[in-house]
């Protein structure tokens, strides 16, 4: 199979949880893979070339890819899976604007910024792959996170557009949507959420694993086997398609 190998493969977020494992996932199946995110230490520890940008401007989404172009190539893969999430969030008469527009900023102006700066050349070459990261909760609202829901369900938007204008050319595009995973973010939610209800963390995350039926969270592995697929030439048949990780369970 030609998978990955040799292609250059632009992975946001991925100096940890799922964007490592992704970024790790696909370089050992041969892709050129430059990780982008805005804490240089822990770029440098994934051992991979990485650039630090912040991906909520147009100015630091153009340095990224202008970056891997320089140093790589043209982007042929191209992973959106940075975000901020939750757990500093409130009922939406309590929300912070301010949570509103930074949550948009991130996680959903930047795949637009960077999905606007790669698909070009990725039409004019007749080939590409788009993988966004959402969630659960691009489905299925969360309590107290109107900013992380809708920019999770815009994502969606943004995917399936992407899938219809590149899609005559070669391009697909597609997202996954993880259920819990045990990464750092997540972690901060499960802290706040015990310190909301007095509960300790492991109580958190024992009633999130039991919400499915393998009785535990998905692991970051398992997203990013999802992704690699999704990047790979194999999956050409695949477009506009939103395939939620979360081991039979609604989160």
């Amino acid at each position: 199979m030609a998978g990955v190998e040799g292609r250059v493969a632009l992975v946001t977020g991925g100096s940890r949880g799922i964007g490592r494992s992704t970024a790790e996932l696909l370089a050992a199946r041969g892709a050129r893979v430059m990780c982008v995110a805005r804490g240089r230490g822990e770029l440098e520890d994934v051992g991979l070339a990485y650039s630090v940008a912040d991906l909520g401007t147009p100015e630091g989404c153009a340095d990224a890819v202008r970056d891997v172009e320089k140093r790589l190539g043209p982007v042929e893969i191209l992973v959106c899976n940075h975000g901020i999430g939750s757990a500093h969030e409130r009922v939406i008469w309590e929300q912070d604007p301010d949570i509103w527009r930074e949550t948009m900023r991130v996680n959903l102006d930047g795949p637009f910024y960077l999905s606007r700066l790669v698909l070009q050349g990725m039409t004019e070459r007749g080939y590409g792959r788009v993988v966004f990261t959402s969630s659960t909760a691009g489905l299925v609202a969360e309590h107290a996170g109107s900013a992380y829901t809708s920019s999770k369900h815009g994502l969606l938007g943004l995917m399936r557009s992407v899938a219809q204008d590149g899609g005559s050319f070669g391009v697909t595009s597609n997202a996954v949507l993880p259920g819990w995973v045990q990464t750092e973010m997540a972690e901060r939610s499960a802290l706040q959420e015990s310190k909301d209800r007095g509960i300790p963390t492991e109580q958190v995350w024992a009633e999130r694993a039991a919400l499915y039926p393998a009785g535990r969270v998905v692991t970051s592995r398992e997203v990013a086997e999802v992704i690699a697929f999704l990047a790979s030439e194999e999956s050409s048949g695949v477009n506009g398609e939103a395939i939620r990780v979360a081991l039979g369970s609604t989160w």
